[in-house]
């Protein structure tokens, strides 16, 4: 009996460890470098998806540049997420679509970005429900209800 208890607690216990043990995500795609070896400048669009594929996104209003993104991110029991790798590789194009630009950014290129939290004042009034029923009391047309 006491060896089945000893055997339960342990038991109890690996479990305990595993449920915390940290999980890991992969999200996106960074070429290989020996697909990337295959883009020079001056190539077109064509050839670098040809080279390493389509890009998951590409610049904001214009095609300028192209974005290959890669990151891993760390899961560990009630902890936030956290980036633990990322890569980007940043392909921009001239007027006539043709590479103008490689650069590659790891996670210690990066900054953080302060997003605003302004709010917007409305310039609705706040009306309570019985102030709304009874201002609409003077557009009503029961003819029109009836159908007259």
């Amino acid at each position: 009996m006491r060896s089945l208890r000893t055997g339960l607690v342990g038991v109890v216990l690996a479990l305990g460890l595993v449920a915390c043990s940290a999980t890991f995500n992969n999200h996106g795609y960074f070429p290989p470098p020996e697909d990337l070896a295959e883009v020079d400048i001056g190539d077109s669009r064509e050839a670098v998806i040809e080279a390493i594929g389509r890009p998951g996104s590409a610049g904001i209003m214009r095609d300028e540049a192209w974005f290959y993104t890669a990151y891993r991110v760390r899961n560990y029991a009630y902890r936030a997420p956290e980036i633990t790798e990322r890569q980007i590789l940043a392909v921009s194009f001239d007027g006539q679509g043709r590479v103008s630009n490689i650069e590659e950014f790891g996670l210690e290129d990066g900054q953080i970005v302060q997003l605003s939290r302004r709010v917007t004042t409305s310039s609705v009034r706040e009306i309570s429900f019985l102030a709304q029923i009874l201002s609409n009391f003077g557009r009503i047309n029961i003819g029109e209800g009836l159908g007259d």
